[in-house]
């Protein structure tokens, strides 16, 4: 028997914070704020002074492999993300060659076992080939689900028409993510755009009809098949009236980057160039304005960092050669406690849009909840830290951040992977220890 006691510290729950010890056995938690099964020998860990996080999930992230390790991969992405207080991630499948069917799965899972430093899952790319098999490759272990591109982006996936769609939401029964941008309109868009334009020309190109247009399509079907859908990173403020006017209820949940909530057109492109650029894309302030209220009011049900690195070299290229993507997973928890400084938003807001909201919205199994039969993930945050947040910080292969010298408020310093530390003083502790995540048989 393995114990390991966290006492001292200020719990992070969904519906508050407390002053609680935290008992974890064998790699689960089998007490919060009592310690009748406290035994004599049991590794102790002081956190008086710190904030204790149930270990966060990241439920979109782009690690590169296989095909594209010059970008990232399984090691170097698993390290940005428990370096960042993250201990589980979901990733997407539009590597090279794409994730479409379980031989490619099984790749992955193989690539992950012995080298990701948190626990993962992948998805599948839905397709045209392969639609009407989702639904019995859906339930493989280690499938976090289906992923849906109806826009083009980086790499070939792509569902751009109505009768192929319907096909994969009436193939399977789990939530399906979707990247929803009409591809149609991005492709006159991008056609009728001038040759040399600048970065900012971005989300004019890629711009709030494509994404209005393929979402109302998108819930048009939704309606009709009854399945249940992940929008992913909303960018405007006319989807948010959108799905709050047809009122889908459980059928329709949401997420949010970073990204869309910290970086403002056209002032980042102005300053950032293409290391702003990503799809959809980060538009102007309203837009910003209306996403962080919604992930205040409980519209939106979950945070992903859509982590999506690229090199120095490739983003230095013209529009719209220079491809779209930012990497973010191990800046997620400082930019959003830096957020509860300014204070729109509050600690337990994380916690629900980083822990229990991708939870539910997966159907993740034992993840995301400091409490009884949960896994023994937490990270522990100090809210003094002051900083200017360094480069040499990160952990991506990339090399670069928008958020660079961005001034932060609390920052992560030690992460825990089943009671065991994995990540702690800006080094790696231990072996990467990370195993595919379980879930329930539907989603929630």
């Amino acid at each position: 028997m393995t114990q390991l006691f966290v006492h001292g510290g200020s719990l992070v729950h969904e519906d508050g914070v407390r002053d609680e010890d935290l008992l974890i056995e064998n790699g689960v938690i089998i007490g919060v704020g009592e310690t009748s099964k406290l035994a004599a020998d049991a590794q102790r860990i002081d956190a008086t002074g710190l904030l204790v996080f149930p270990g966060l999930i990241d439920s979109q992230v782009h690690f590169r492999e296989p095909g594209l390790e010059h970008k990232e991969d399984l090691a170097t992405g698993s390290l940005c993300c428990v370096a960042g207080g993250v201990t589980a991630f979901c990733e997407m499948p539009n590597t090279k060659p794409p994730t479409t069917d379980p031989k490619a799965l099984a790749d992955k899972l193989e690539r992950a076992a012995g080298r990701s430093w948190a626990d993962y899952a992948f998805f599948l790319g839905a397709s045209k080939d392969n639609a009407d098999s989702l639904g019995e490759w859906e339930t493989a272990p280690g499938c976090a689900g289906v992923k849906i591109f109806m826009g083009s982006s980086t790499g070939s996936l792509l569902v751009p028409d109505d009768e192929t769609l319907e096909r994969i939401l009436r193939s399977g029964e789990r939530r399906v993510a979707v990247h929803s941008e009409d591809e149609l309109l991005l492709q006159q868009n991008y056609a009728a755009a001038p040759k040399g334009a600048p970065y900012a020309i971005h989300p004019q190109v890629r711009s709030i009809e494509t994404a209005v247009r393929s979402t109302t399509r998108l819930l048009d079907l939704v309606e009709k098949t009854g399945r249940k859908v992940h929008l992913l990173h909303i960018s405007t403020a006319e989807e948010l009236d959108l799905l709050r006017e047809r009122d889908l209820g459980d059928l329709v949940t949401k997420e949010a980057t970073p990204n869309h909530l910290f970086l403002c057109a056209p002032e980042c492109y102005e300053r950032f160039g293409a290391h702003a650029q990503m799809n959809p894309p980060v538009r102007d302030r309203r837009h910003r304005d209306a996403l962080r209220e919604a992930l205040a009011d409980g519209t939106i049900d979950v945070i992903g960092s859509d982590h999506a690195p690229h090199t120095l070299e490739e983003k230095a290229k013209p529009w719209p050669e220079s491809p779209s993507g930012i990497p973010g997973t191990q800046t997620i928890l400082p930019l959003l406690l830096t957020a509860v400084h300014d204070g729109w938003l509050r600690l337990e807001d994380i916690v629900r849009l980083l822990g229990g909201g991708p939870s539910r919205v997966y159907g993740i199994e034992g993840k995301g909840r400091l409490a009884p039969g949960f896994d023994g993930d937490f990270v522990l945050v100090d809210p003094r830290i002051e900083d200017s947040l360094p480069l040499a910080w990160l952990r991506s292969r990339a090399g670069w951040s928008p958020y660079e010298g961005t001034k932060l408020h609390g920052m992560p310093t030690r992460t825990f992977v089943r009671g065991i530390e994995t990540y702690g003083k800006h080094v790696t502790h231990g072996a990467p220890m990370g195993r595919p995540l379980r879930y329930r048989t539907t989603s929630a």
